[in-house]
């Protein structure tokens, strides 16, 4: 497997050093839409809360809507915005490593035993933004049977925490030296 390439900081949008810290971190302000504007290439939509931060402050993870200002379904809860997370997870993509998870996945009981509860977790905190019936059972990065996305099962890692998404976690580990929640390459 070739290794990542390292990303260094090319902070997009303004500093949200610049403006006052909400008291809750989730809370999105007008500085969290900016560079979420400028990290996406586009207005997001449906934005909830920041569902993790850069260590910076900046947007990590964004919490989304199940359903979108004009109606569609969005199964995707946590969305990885960060550009650099974004690049360093696609190249993880580009090397097939998802063939060798869902191989394990197919093989190991215990295993998709831990994904089937990441993939209810997914959509139990899905279900807390409101129920929407086209989508229901559906979480996303391939939950429960394989995996298809580690974008979203990254995402859903650093948004709840480390020992809920196996495979989240197995991507995180695999960033190892490459990218890392706890420096900021934004």
């Amino acid at each position: 497997m070739t290794e990542p390439q390292r990303t260094e900081p090319q902070h997009a949008g303004p500093d949200p050093a610049d403006e006052p810290e909400p008291a809750d971190p989730s809370a999105v302000t007008d500085a969290d839409v900016a560079v979420l504007t400028a990290q996406l290439g586009r207005v997001p939509r449906g934005l909830v809360a920041v569902a993790a931060r850069c260590v910076c402050g900046r947007p990590l993870v964004v919490r989304t809507a199940s359903r979108l200002e004009d109606g569609t379904p969005f199964p995707t809860t946590y969305y990885l915005t960060c550009p650099p997370a974004v690049k360093a997870v696609s190249t993880l993509e580009a090397e097939h490593v998802m063939e060798g998870m869902n191989a394990r996945l197919a093989e190991d009981p215990d295993l998709a035993a831990r994904y089937r509860e990441a993939h209810a977790d997914y959509l139990r905190r899905r279900d807390e933004l409101g129920e929407v019936p086209e989508i229901t059972g559906t979480s996303a990065g391939g939950m429960p049977t394989r995996v298809k996305c580690l974008h979203a099962l990254l995402a859903h890692t650093l948004a709840v925490g480390p020992g809920v998404n196996p495979f989240g976690d197995e991507t995180l580990d695999l960033l190892e030296g490459v990218w890392s929640p706890t420096r900021c390459t934004c």
